[in-house]
């Protein structure tokens, strides 16, 4: 098992649109759907591939190109030190006090920590003045526990010295 990192920011409105944020469904509509419902199929399908929005689940990410990671690791507890480092680096930028918390920041990375021991994955939303928004995932991979039939963006064997983040 290994871990990939993934960081958003953005207008708090655009992670909002839950269409760029949720895969297209499995089934596409039928010929005699509504003219708007085969276009919003489209649209979908096309903004999910390409968008860097953070999905509705965070499994979801491993779907995205690997492009989006930002970072590697073996380590889970090395993925839970980026994580802090994300927490650091946009503080100041927090909306709320309670958020710029050092003392939360360190129980949130030691819970990453955990959870990543443990498997599962972990997604950090905070609120940044002036309606902005960050998100910060870690993503199991190989396999993934909430959806292990997704396979790892960089494919079997991808992993390198120069892909692993320090």
């Amino acid at each position: 098992m290994h871990v990939h990192g993934y960081l958003w920011t953005g207008e708090k409105t655009t992670f909002d649109k839950e269409s760029v944020r949720r895969p297209a469904p499995s089934s596409a509509p039928t010929a005699t759907s509504p003219d708007e419902v085969q276009q919003r199929y489209r649209e979908a399908a096309a903004e999910w591939k390409t968008t860097d929005v953070p999905p509705i689940e965070t499994a979801y990410w491993l779907l995205k190109p690997a492009r989006l990671i930002r970072g590697t690791w073996e380590e889970p507890k090395e993925a839970a030190d980026w994580l802090g480092q994300q927490l650091a680096e946009h503080a100041s930028r927090f909306a709320s006090e309670h958020d710029r918390d050092a003392t939360r920041m360190v129980v949130l990375v030691a819970s990453a920590a955990e959870r990543l021991t443990r498997g599962g994955d972990v997604s950090l939303g905070l609120y940044l003045r002036g309606a902005l928004f960050l998100s910060v995932a870690l993503v199991t991979c190989s396999p993934n526990r909430a959806e292990p039939e997704l396979s790892c963006p960089l494919g079997p064997g991808s992993l390198s010295a120069s892909r692993l983040a320090p």
